[in-house]
């Protein structure tokens, strides 16, 4: 069976900035993932900027990376019990 995705580094390599992604890499004790915009990029690094902050993961971790579609929208707060007023 062959497949026809690119290599994690030549996905990333070849992405516009921008582009939501996740990236999946090597970190002490196993894996885990980075999702958000793909922000730059060198010949041994990316850098997916997060909710929380910008991650810089050199290439040679990673082990899987692909687009993924924008992050659904957020929903509306939850009404107020008792007509949405808050007790004094």
């Amino acid at each position: 069976m062959s497949s026809s995705m690119p290599p994690p580094q030549a996905f990333l390599a070849a992405a516009d900035l921008g582009t939501r992604v996740v990236v999946r890499y090597r970190i002490e004790g196993g894996l885990t993932d980075a999702l958000g915009e793909l922000a730059a990029r060198t010949d041994s690094a990316c850098t997916v900027r997060t909710r929380t902050s910008e991650v810089v993961i050199p290439l040679a971790l990673v082990v899987a990376a692909k687009a993924v579609p924008p992050p659904p929208p957020r929903r509306a707060p939850r009404a107020q019990p008792g007509g949405g007023h808050a007790l004094p």
